[in-house]
């Protein structure tokens, strides 16, 4: 199955998880109807500058960050790291963690939720 840029549905999530700015979601393909895999999500997040997802535990899932454009500020289960394009964070296990857009374009990642 194909699905091209620009199909994706899209959706705008203010103060995500208590952060701050709107977060634009474009979910690349729906779990359950979709994706046959324990998935609860798979999509690109797009932070402005300024803006965040506030701090949250994944329990009983692993949570992919991968940095595709923009920087960031990451609260790794309390380690505060730079990313930039290409880095990932990976947090599961009960850990939590949260991120934040620090340089001066939108940063770009592809987020996908995995369930267990």
């Amino acid at each position: 199955m194909i699905r091209r840029s620009g199909e994706y549905r899209t959706e705008q999530r203010e103060e995500m998880r208590g952060g701050k700015g709107t977060v634009t979601i474009e979910h690349f393909w729906e779990p359950k109807t979709e994706m046959r895999s324990h998935t609860r999500m798979c999509a690109k997040l797009t932070i402005p500058p300024g803006g965040s997802i506030g701090f949250h535990p994944h329990d009983a899932e692993d949570e992919i960050f991968v940095v595709v454009r923009g920087r960031a500020e990451a609260d790794d289960n309390g380690d505060i790291v730079e990313l930039g394009p290409g880095d990932t964070i990976l947090t599961g296990n009960g850990d939590g963690h949260a991120i934040r857009c620090v340089g001066d374009e939108p940063l770009e990642l592809i987020a996908v939720i995995s369930t267990y």
